[in-house]
């Protein structure tokens, strides 16, 4: 699917359906964070308990969904950082609602607002067996700003985490499979509602890594509804 039928998709289940957004991002976050868990156990052949997540979080609902994903890993036995690289404060809708339930829940949230909190941070991101990348999502075009661009540059010169890119690695372009100035290189990315067309093109393969198609609890009928309006 484009960016615009996703899109469409989203919309037509919050208004015809009635399926409220923070339904719709529950389930993206649970369900990546189930794959997750299942890449710890398979690949780095350990127990949640014994486990370490990084989640990099933006300003909109891409990062949303990540604060969900932090919670239900930390709800298996995780031991989650997250890091907002935009001031929480800023957060409206969706995404606030589930930054507040981490804040509340109190887990370990670290903001990475400029270079010293991200040199800081990313000494210890070697640790994380996983770092989530919900910085930019779908309706990203264009040119990632400088502050961003070098947690995504910082991210991309470490090693050892698995990388799971959330919907999209940050900083592609997900009609064209396009990279931008400056673009997560993921291990697996773990989409919603359907494949995007730009994921198909031989420039994205190595930013996107494996493709894992997510849930997100829209309707196969309204899919199927968007695709034959193409």
């Amino acid at each position: 699917m484009t960016r615009d039928q996703v899109r469409q998709v989203d919309r037509l289940a919050i208004q015809t359906l009635g399926i409220p957004g923070v339904v719709l991002m529950e389930n993206a976050g649970r369900n990546t964070a189930a794959t997750v868990l299942e890449l710890l156990r398979q690949k780095h052949r350990i127990e949640p308990t014994a486990a370490r997540a990084v989640i990099l979080c933006g300003g909109g609902n891409n990062g949303g969904d990540g604060y969900v994903i932090a919670r239900h890993l930390h709800n298996a036995r995780v031991s989650v950082v997250v890091h907002p690289v935009v001031d929480p404060a800023q957060l409206t809708g969706d995404a606030a609602i589930n930054y507040t339930i981490c804040q509340k829940i109190g887990l370990d949230i670290v903001p990475i607002l400029n270079a010293d909190a991200l040199a800081a941070a990313a000494r210890l991101w070697p640790q994380a067996h996983v770092m989530v990348d919900a910085l930019l999502g779908t309706g990203f075009t264009g040119i990632v700003r400088p502050h961003l661009a070098s947690v995504i540059d910082c991210c991309n010169r470490i090693s050892g985490p698995t990388v799971v890119a959330v919907d999209v690695p940050s900083g592609l372009d997900c009609d064209t499979g396009m990279p931008s100035n400056a673009t997560i290189r993921a291990h697996v990315t773990v989409t919603f509602v359907a494949n995007k067309v730009g994921f198909t093109q031989p420039e994205a393969q190595r930013w996107v890594g494996e493709v894992v198609v997510a849930d997100i609890g829209t309707p196969p009928e309204l899919i199927q509804t968007v695709l034959g309006r193409a």
